[in-house]
This record gives structure tokens, sequence and C-alpha cells, in this order.
């Protein structure tokens, strides 16, 4: 395996070390953190336009290339929170190098792959002068959080945001540490219960003649999902359609890492000792109904009746679930059981599951990059263990979408010491190069 174009490891560290300087925590990071990445794609040659939003800004990007096609690569600066310094080998947000891998929040998940694609057009320019075909960038701060604002800009999409295909990064590695390729993504519903209780905080003793809302929070909760780990709203899986005669033949050999995630996690077994293809079926194929947070009022550990009690649920869909639909399953349920008195808010930033024909031009386009970069065609699975707002760029701009993995089991991109291998991320951006050349073959016109 062979690489032509030499992505300089100094600059990539440079400028990742700029970016996990700034936490993009929080929304009083967002505005300094997208001026950065902004800056970081002018100097790289880029057409870039900051869009000022309710939330976060998002950062368009365009540049030409000798051929038509546009490529969209979709990233997002925002990083999950760093938790506690104590449980981190060194601050969080401070770049670090040992032993051939690089730790900080969001060196893997977030500013990682957005650092190495930037770099890799730079290289790529300095050695050719123009890109192989155009490429668009899109960089958002509330990934995480929903991309509630995402689809505003994208109704109204510019011109400079036309384009020909949808690249993103997500997911996880082989164990032989080759990407998987997704030809989509799941969709999200997040929502949050609340349950009331008296107007102040009342003494404990009166827990036998006043309701305590996080007891009514708690039985609410109960009856959404079983012990058997079935989601109990009805017609919650009315929609859910197996996966057909290919995909469970791609399922089928499908190998995970299981040793080295029950190391990496901590998790003993998996839910029903489920290993092999029943595994890697549960991830692909299966909708999710996973309580996110919790939180009584007052926030202090003294014996009190609460005032209230919210718990955030965040659903994750696969093709054919309605985000609304889900909503409506959620009320009818609870009302159903009883709990008519529990408050349900639908979170800003609920979108539906996206996917492409992995047979597609543009998913066989990568197939084949990834075989230019590692020497051997990359699998590709139709969808991974997590959500993107990739039905926003199908809906709005018409666009094939694919994923790129990028994150390793251990690489804790929600827990401390975030890391991932130096030569994923320089592989990363061979990827990328590999592709554009692909995709100026003339898998299609803009």
């Amino acid at each position: 395996m062979t690489h032509s174009i030499s992505i300089s490891k100094k600059q990539l560290i440079s400028k990742l070390k700029l970016l996990c300087t700034h936490p993009a925590e929080g929304m009083a990071d967002h505005k300094p953190m997208a001026g950065l990445v902004a800056r970081l794609l002018c100097q790289t040659g880029f057409d870039v336009k900051t869009i000022s939003t309710a939330g976060a800004p998002i950062v368009l990007a365009r540049q030409g290339g000798r051929a038509p096609f546009t490529l969209l690569l979709y990233h997002h600066y925002d990083v999950a929170p760093s938790g506690p310094w104590r449980e981190w080998q060194q601050e969080p947000f401070q770049l670090g190098e040992r032993e051939g891998k690089l730790f900080g929040r969001g060196v893997a998940h977030g500013k990682g792959p957005l650092v190495a694609q930037i770099q890799a057009i730079q290289a790529l320019l300095k050695t050719e002068k123009e890109l192989p075909c155009r490429v668009v960038v899109v960089v958002e701060g509330e990934g995480l959080r929903g991309s509630p604002q995402l689809a505003k800009v994208l109704a109204h999409a510019p011109k400079m945001l036309r384009a020909n295909a949808c690249l993103s990064s997500g997911g996880e590695r082989d164990p032989n540490g080759l990407p998987f390729c997704y030809s989509g993504s799941k969709g999200l519903v997040q929502a949050q219960l609340r349950a009331t209780g008296p107007t102040h905080p009342l003494p404990p003793g009166l827990a036998a003649s006043v309701p305590n809302p996080i007891w009514r929070l708690v039985w609410a909760l109960n009856g959404i999902k079983g012990e058997d780990e079935d989601i109990k709203l009805g017609g919650f899986y009315d929609d859910v359609e197996g996966p057909g005669k290919e995909d469970r033949a791609i399922l089928r050999k499908i190998i995970l890492d299981e040793q080295s995630r029950h190391t990496a996690w901590g998790v003993p077994d998996f839910l029903f000792g489920m290993t092999g293809a029943a595994l890697v079926r549960s991830e692909v194929t299966l909708p999710t109904c996973n309580v996110t947070a919790f939180r009584a009022t007052p926030q202090h550990d003294l014996a009190c009746v609460p005032t209230s009690a919210t718990a955030q649920l965040e659903f994750q869909l696969v093709p054919n679930q309605d985000p609304s639909v889900v909503l409506d399953l959620l009320r009818k349920h609870l009302g159903s059981r009883g709990f008519n008195d529990i408050q349900v808010e639908a979170l800003p930033g609920n979108y539906f599951p996206a996917r492409t024909d992995p047979s597609h031009p543009f998913v066989q386009s990568l197939v084949r990059s990834g075989e230019a970069t590692y020497g051997s065609p990359l699998t590709v699975l139709p969808l991974g263990s997590f959500a993107q707002p990739l039905y926003l760029f199908t809906h709005y701009l018409r666009l094939p979408v694919a994923v790129l993995a990028m994150a390793r089991h251990d690489s804790a991109v929600h827990g401390p010491n975030e890391q991932i291998p130096l030569e994923d991320l320089l592989n990363h951006g061979q990827m990328l190069l590999a592709l554009l050349r692909e995709c100026a073959k003339g898998l299609g016109e803009s």
C-alpha cells in the first residue's frame, strides 16, 4: 500500500492542538470555535461563510476542482462533556501524544476527523495545486445535541451547498483496524418527561400523604421498556422491517472485536449474552430507547419530598420509523397507563433515519477508496449504532450519503482519556484523497 500524497504529521498535530484548546462543550464556547474552524478552512483555500443561528454557528465552505462532481463533507465541532478532570491522565483540552497515540477531547470524534480531512486537502493542493473535484464542507456545533439548527440552514440551502454526495465520519473499526463504511444512519427522537409535586420541598415524613414526583416518574418510565429490553409503546415496532436477504448475508459475515470491547468498556457481557451475528444484528437493525438523564428539584442530598423530577429519553430509529409518530405513541402510552400528569416535551433536533443503497456508485467508490488506502476493500453496513442528521442531506439536498468510521473500541469518545492512533487520522485523510479521485471519474455532475 502506497500513498502518493504525504500528509504532514507536524501540521496535523499543530491544527488539532489548536482546536483541542477550545472546549466547545457549552454554547458560550461555540462562537470562537466556529471562528477557528472558519479560519482553518480559509487558510486551506475554501470560500467560507459562517451562518449565525439561534444556537451554535454553522460553518459552510466550498472549493472548486477539476471535475464537476461535488463531494459534501459533514462534520461537527462540538464534543462530549469532559467529565471530572481527575479521571483524565492529562488536561482534556490540551492535546497529548504518547506511544503513537493522540489524547484529548475530540481527537477521535468531531475535531480529529475534521482536521485530518482539512490537512489532507491542504497536502493535495500543495502537490497538485487543484482538487480533483469540488468539495463542500458543513461544520455544525450541535451535532451531539440533535442538530436542531441544521435543518433550517439546509432548507434554505445557498448555492454553495450544491453537491452530488455526502460523506460523514462516525462508527468504529473492525478487529483488524479497518474502518466500517455505513450507507446510512439511524434517526433520532429526544424527549423530556416531567413529573411535578408540591410547590416547594416538603419534609420527608409527608411522603405518606403527599405524592413524590420521583416515584411517579420512575413508575412511568418502568412501563416504557421491559426487562426483556422490548420497547412497550403500542405500535412502536409496526413500521420496523427486518433486514432483507442481502443485509442478512452481510451481517452474518461481520466480526466485532468483542473481547476488546469487554475490556475497554468494563462490560463483562452484552445483553442476553449476545455474541457474533446476533450482536451485530442488534446494533445495526434494532431501534433503541435510552434514558440519558434523570434529575430532581431541588438538587441536593437532604431528605425531602421534591418539587419535580425530569428524565430525558433518546430513541434511535431505523428506516420507516417517523419521529413524530414515536412521540405520539409515547404520549398515548403514558395516557393509557394513567400517567396523563406526566408532561412530555419534544426536545429540538429530531430527525428521520437515512439510508442509501449499498450498491450506489458513491458507496462503492468509498469501498474502492478503502482498498486504495488500506489494501483491502471496506465492509459496508446499512446502519451503525449511532444517529447522525444525514436525513437532512438526503431530504433537502437529495444526496446519497455514507459514513466512514474513525474511532476504535477504546477511543472513549464520551469518556475520559479520549484517544486515537495518529496513523488512523492520517489514513482518514488518505481515504478522503482516494475518494476525491474516485468522485472525479464521473459519478455525476452538480
